[in-house]
């Protein structure tokens, strides 16, 4: 595993192969450049996962785009990424800063051993696809 953000051609065969939503190669090329702290999880010189942080750097970050390759599921690298990028959260992030993700599906039993509770009742995320 590295530290280092995505190609955008990784960036959108690994969200694709991994069943995320699809992105332009526009969309991409916009975005990627703005992440705050990625990693790429390799099997030799090949990327198979993935995942993001973004945020302003102060008050509010998000987890984003975790996803590995369906034939490299189930042997925790999930988890590998997952502990990477809440290390550096802890490292880098100023005291009190909100961290959120969207958990999809059972996910959420990954993204709970991390320290991520569910907010409903008391909020319910919302999201707009423009």
């Amino acid at each position: 595993m590295r530290a280092a953000i995505p190609s955008v051609e990784t960036y959108l065969r690994l969200r694709s192969a991994s069943g995320l939503s699809t992105k332009t190669a526009e969309a991409a090329r916009a975005g990627l450049p703005n992440t705050w702290h990625a990693v790429t999880v390799l099997h030799g010189d090949e990327p198979v996962g993935m995942g993001r942080v973004i945020g302003d750097g102060g008050c509010f970050f998000q987890i984003v785009d975790i996803c590995v390759m369906p034939e490299h599921q189930d042997r925790g690298i999930g988890k590998r990424i997952m502990a990477e990028l809440v290390q550096e959260l802890e490292r880098r992030a100023p005291d009190g800063a909100y961290v959120s993700l969207i958990a999809d599906g059972n996910a959420r039993f990954l993204y709970e051993k991390y320290g991520f509770k569910q907010t409903a009742p008391a909020s319910v995320g919302m999201h707009r696809t423009v």
